[in-house]
């Protein structure tokens, strides 16, 4: 059989590293403090500018002889860098003015004036920036995310600023407000890292762990000494690593509907210990390195017992570890959070809570409702479907249930469905309340009935009781009913009964 031979220059083409692919701009991060600033113009966009330069610690001279409000308002309040300071010439510029300045930026009226400008700074061998005019730009300025010392800057070549505006917005809700926290701490803790730890494996998973946890909450006392620690370094007796238990809220099982702050654990977790409702769309945006345990707990199916997942947080916490207890919906709402919340702080393990979106106000927004519909409802119940012990609450108050003027949602009700009916129609509410059934809710598979109280019974056995289902009653689904009672006589045969189903 023949062998391809390549040719030298074949082979080193193969093997090279890729090259950097074309950049409109170099992306450079320039220090400022002490340096001075000349800025030319007394508008709000020279007071924009202005502003950033002496948040970069630049003496900043600037140069006109009218100043807008908010020029007059910043030069009154000075900079808020401890570095940085304003200088007011009440005049125009003059080339003088560039002598030793590390950067110079105008706002002029004219391309004249622009031209002007641009032309004494190059002589002065000063970069320039001309507002506006890219003509007269040697450089651009970026939209900027602020964790100083955590910077992100983004450009689009001057191309669409409104994308550049959107990606911001976009990074902003990704990169929490303790990041600038953590960026702080490693700026302070450099050096020591660096005199106690040996470059490569324990430098190494110093950095890591760092980076773990800046994605968390702001740095706390004890974060440093469990960095070190995680590193191999060893610690004070009296010092024991510690680590934490967050209990998150997935939500109702779409991903997006997931909080920012919810997303951010997963991503700062060590261990996550998630229910069986919890979406594998909620899971992908964990951390990959992260361990995963299922702890799920369904009616009639073999679960974990809550004490077992109690004492596997406590293990895990004790042994240094970040674990997050992933809850679907909301953990205050039928989530044992209480139970949980109370074992781990009797045991001494810090516990943060991250709400979630409830199935309640998941199922009102799928069915465009409002629970409390100002016209029907003054009060919104939210009710479990069954005790303990596999059967309805022995101690609910079904006439107040039962009242006209109220929303109840049951959650966990599937089972009980024939009960629930017959304590409401015994308690004197009218039989063709509407009520809506629904599973999976903002799931694919999501399935969804809406019907009378008095057909409730079938209008669960439609759904089926497999999976968890939630039950809303009340006068607030009547416009839910009728959308679907319109829906359900498009698609019936003429002449066949219309009757609510499934949607």
């Amino acid at each position: 059989m023949d062998v391809l031979q390549l040719l030298p220059s074949e082979q080193a083409l193969r093997t090279a590293p890729a090259r950097m692919a074309p950049l409109a701009k170099l992306p450079v991060f320039w220090a400022l403090t002490g340096k001075r600033a000349v800025v030319a113009g007394g508008s709000d966009a020279a007071a924009w500018k202005a502003e950033l330069l002496a948040a970069c610690g630049a003496e900043v001279h600037v140069y006109a002889q009218d100043l807008s409000e908010t020029f007059s308002n910043l030069l009154r309040q000075g900079s808020q860098s401890g570095d940085g300071r304003f200088v007011h010439h009440a005049h125009d510029w003059h080339a003088e003015a560039f002598e030793q300045a590390a950067i110079a930026i105008a706002d002029c009226e004219d391309d004249a004036a622009a031209a002007r400008f641009f032309e004494a700074a190059q002589k002065a061998g000063v970069p320039v920036n001309v507002i506006d005019k890219p003509r007269y730009c040697q450089f651009q300025f970026g939209t900027i995310v602020n964790r100083s010392p955590v910077v992100v800057a983004i450009s689009t070549d001057g191309a669409a600023p409104i994308l550049a505006q959107a990606i911001r917005r976009r990074i902003e809700t990704l990169l929490p407000p303790s990041l600038k926290s953590w960026g702080a701490l490693a700026l302070s803790i450099r050096k020591k890292v660096n005199a106690t730890l040996r470059s490569g494996p324990a430098r190494r998973a110093f950095w890591e762990g760092f980076v773990d946890r800046a994605f968390g909450p702001p740095p706390a006392a004890d974060d440093e000494i469990q960095l070190f620690a995680g590193a191999g370094h060893r610690l004070p007796a009296s010092r024991p690593v510690v680590g934490r238990v967050t209990l998150v809220g997935a939500g109702p099982g779409d991903a997006e509907l997931l909080t920012l702050k919810a997303v951010r654990a997963l991503q700062a977790a060590d261990v996550i210990l998630f229910d069986d409702l919890v979406s594998d769309e909620v899971l992908e945006l964990a951390r990959r390195e992260a361990k995963r345990m299922l702890v799920g707990k369904r009616a009639g199916r073999v679960s974990c017992r809550q004490e077992d997942i109690n004492a596997t947080m406590l293990q895990l916490a004790r042994a240094g570890k970040h674990v997050v207890r992933l809850k679907s919906g909301d953990p205050a709402i039928f989530g044992r959070a209480g139970e949980e919340i109370a074992f781990l702080e009797k045991a001494g393990i810090h516990v943060d809570t991250v709400p979630g979106i409830t199935a309640a106000s998941a199922m009102a927004a799928r069915l465009g409702t409002s629970l409390t519909h100002r016209d029907h409802a003054q009060t919104v119940r939210f009710v479990t479907g069954h005790s303990r012990h596999g059967d309805l609450p022995g101690d609910l108050d079904w006439q107040e249930l039962a009242g006209p003027r109220s929303t109840t949602v049951f959650y966990m009700g599937g089972r009980m469905a024939r009960r629930i009916r017959s304590r409401l129609l015994a308690a004197g509410m009218n039989a063709a309340t509407p009520v809506a059934v629904v599973s999976a809710i903002s799931r694919y598979d999501e399935e969804r009935w809406i019907g009378r109280l008095d057909d409730l019974a079938t209008g669960v056995e439609h759904i089926g009781i497999d999976r968890p289902i939630l039950i809303g009653i009340g006068t607030v689904f009547s416009a839910a009913k009728r959308r679907q009672e319109a829906i359900d006589a498009q698609h019936q045969p003429v002449g066949s009964p219309a009757q609510a189903g499934r949607a």
